[in-house]
């Protein structure tokens, strides 16, 4: 008798400022449908996001770079019996399609994601929402910690006061500008032109930090003809969307996706 294939794996990839709880409805909703889930930590940062706040501005978290957190990826990819299925929100977002170009994934799905180097847009919310996170003129020795207001304009937008506090205090993290300025590097090109993995990117209709058109910039750059690719922008879709009432729409969404896809 043949043993049974082993369940399909999602590694979920955190963005920025926030804490890997953020997947926690969306790791519940992929289990219950027969996935094997795992959202690991970015370095310095496997604690309870009130825990991370008390200890900014100068957390071990300042000396990440993008290549640090990319390591954490593709060493845990590495270790996994077969190439499984990545989906990022934002700052991981970008680092599903580092991924993809590594050749190291079954399909990757991109959440309001941050560009590689030279997809850029015209957006004054864009710019309003990240200058802060670049720190360009202070320590790259501390990090950067969102304030609730910068919060609830870059990122919770639209959703009701009350909501905007609780996901504050659950997710809001201190964060590496290192990090945050290593999308501007070399370390985040890909090249558009190579085949990859299958590709789909959501973007979010009232996104300002990530807005649908930079998203949709980032789709439309990718060249390889026999690739798949697939974008869908969602209306009413701030940068939260995963934690909005409708997260479990749009699990369902990245769900019949995967589902849909050849093989």
């Amino acid at each position: 008798m043949n043993p049974s294939p082993p369940a399909p794996t999602i590694v979920f990839i955190t963005g920025a400022v926030v804490t890997a709880a953020c997947w926690d409805n969306w790791k519940s909703f992929f289990e219950a449908a027969g996935y094997t889930c795992y959202a690991p930590d970015w370095p310095h940062k496997a604690a309870p996001a009130a825990v991370l706040r008390g200890q900014h501005p100068h957390s071990p978290i300042a000396r990440n770079s993008l290549a640090d957190v990319l390591k954490v990826y593709t060493d845990f990819i590495a270790q996994l019996p077969a190439p499984p299925i990545v989906i990022g929100h934002s700052f991981g977002g970008l680092i599903v399609q580092l991924l993809l170009q590594q050749g190291t994934v079954a399909a990757g799905v991109a959440i309001e994601s941050a560009p590689p180097l030279g997809v850029v847009v015209p957006s004054r919310t864009l710019v309003r929402a990240v200058l802060p996170m670049l720190g360009l003129f202070s320590s790259l020795q501390t990090t950067f910690l969102p304030t609730f207001a910068q919060w609830q304009y870059a990122i919770a937008n639209g959703l009701p006061r009350a909501d905007q506090r609780a996901y504050y205090e659950k997710l809001a993290a201190p964060e590496s500008k290192r990090t945050i300025r290593g999308a501007l590097s070399w370390q985040a090109r890909v090249n558009f032109r190579r085949p990859h993995a299958p590709l789909l990117f959501l973007a979010g209709g009232t996104d300002r930090i990530m807005p649908a058109a930079l998203n949709r910039a980032n789709y439309r750059r990718y060249r390889h003809p026999a690739s798949i690719i697939e974008y869908h922008e969602l209306p009413g879709r701030s940068h939260a969307m995963l934690g909005q009432p409708t997260w479990r729409e749009d699990a369902e969404l990245v769900l019949r996706w995967l589902l849909g896809l050849p093989g």
